[in-house]
């Protein structure tokens, strides 16, 4: 291999230390994870210098939902190389153009428009900008445990542990408990510009909200005068079994956020998609918003395949199958490991493991690597680990995934003494 183990793992761990952050790798240390991404294929990757292998059920929270080189968004990448490079932002784009154009005819009802950007941090900054920029009103209300990134104004929408280093958090941004109507409708005023919510929260534990949550918070939205912001960042692109995860409610936002898995796990691109009356906005401010590299025209092919494949009415079935399989598994892990395991909370792939306590989550992300499944506990709500996997797996592998997540779960009991 060209580019993989190049070095010993102690060489490179050192040089992660010595240039990158010595926090993480310190980190890391600790917890026994000395895990470097080497050769990856599908659903597994493999340390870069032994042959240690991992089941990816993190995915990076969506990235991966085509599992990793998939050879169809490889193939539209090589492509695209042959032709295109970045392009630039300030000019019309044929490709950014198709790809918007696809959007529209995906996304829920009117939403039209697109603006593109780099990560999910960069599209939700956008979101609220725009959201502000058309109301001419300045509050943003998001939901306690959730998050949105780590750039300036998604940083502000989320919990206080990320923000709290870097100084007092700026005007206008509250939170509500997720899934309480009441107090949203409490939180929303006459200077509210958008209320802004993941459609499940992914690093609260994902929690699932009341099938008439987001209908009542759309209706108070449109009542009020208030844009309606929906975080699929991690819920899109088929991971419950909808194209979008919004569609389980049946309702429409006025802006939409898209990343993680646009990228195919190949070439970053995120989406902001608004209904058609917002453009207004940008129509007598067309220059007000840049991105240099958002919307890159060498991703743009890579986009539009992920988009063609996710969409496709038997892909989204076999998520949906193997979600079936999934639930099933619980069951019977529920029946076998009633002193640690909750339950599953689950739409379609996307999947949180909720055990007793929030020590659970820490120490069963351990236990899982070391029986060759990669899952992280999500951190705004520690008794819950992740459980993401790619969505094009077939159903041995979710069965293998079942039975190291038993083995896992045993291990984690007994050292808990639970």
């Amino acid at each position: 291999m060209k580019y993989i183990g190049r070095d010993s793992k102690e060489g490179i761990v050192n040089r992660f230390a010595q240039h990158v952050s010595s926090g993480k790798v310190e980190t890391f240390k600790m917890f026994g994870l000395d895990f470097v991404f080497g050769r990856r294929e599908g659903a597994y990757v493999w340390d870069a210098t032994s042959d240690k292998e991992l089941i990816n059920c993190h995915c990076n929270g969506g990235v991966f939902n085509l599992g990793h080189r998939n050879p169809k968004i490889i193939a539209a990448l090589t492509d695209s190389l042959k032709e295109l490079d970045i392009g630039n932002h300030h000019f019309v784009s044929e490709q950014r153009a198709t790809l918007a154009e696809r959007l529209a005819e995906l996304t829920p009802g009117d939403i039209t428009y697109t603006v593109f950007g780099v990560s999910g941090g960069e599209a939700i900054d956008l979101a609220i900008k725009l959201a502000r920029g058309y109301t001419g009103k300045l509050k943003i209300i998001s939901a306690l445990g959730g998050y949105h990134g780590h750039t300036g104004l998604a940083l502000a929408t989320g919990d206080e542990q990320y923000r709290q280093p870097f100084g007092p958090n700026p005007p206008g941004f509250i939170q509500v408990p997720f899934g309480d109507i009441s107090a949203l409708r409490q939180a929303i005023d006459d200077k509210t510009a958008a209320v802004i919510f993941e459609t499940i929260p992914a690093t609260s534990g994902m929690p699932i909200p009341p099938s008439d949550y987001f209908p009542q918070a759309k209706k108070l939205c449109v009542d009020n005068g208030v844009l309606l912001i929906i975080d699929e960042v991690q819920t899109g692109l088929g991971r419950t079994g909808k194209l979008w995860g919004i569609e389980h409610y049946d309702v429409v936002p006025d802006i939409m956020v898209i990343g993680k898995g646009l990228s195919g796990g190949i070439y970053p691109i995120s989406a902001t998609c608004f209904r058609k009356e917002l453009e207004s906005f940008f129509h007598e401010h067309p220059f007000i918003h840049v991105s240099t590299f958002g919307g890159a025209e060498l991703g743009c092919p890579v986009a539009l395949a992920v988009l063609d494949e996710s969409s496709r009415p038997e892909f989204l079935e076999h998520v949906r199958e193997l979600a079936d399989v999934f639930a099933r598994g619980f069951q019977e892990l529920k029946t076998k490991h009633p002193t640690i395991l909750v339950g599953l909370r689950q739409i379609g792939l996307m999947m949180g493991i909720e055990m007793v306590n929030e020590q659970c989550g820490p120490i069963m992300t351990k236990v899982c690597y070391d029986h060759g499944i990669l899952s992280i506990y999500a951190n705004n709500d520690r008794r819950v680990s992740q459980l993401l996997p790619p969505l094009n797996i077939d159903k041995e592998t979710a069965y293998e995934i079942l039975e190291r997540l038993d083995a896992a779960l045993k291990d984690t009991k007994e050292f808990l003494s639970l």
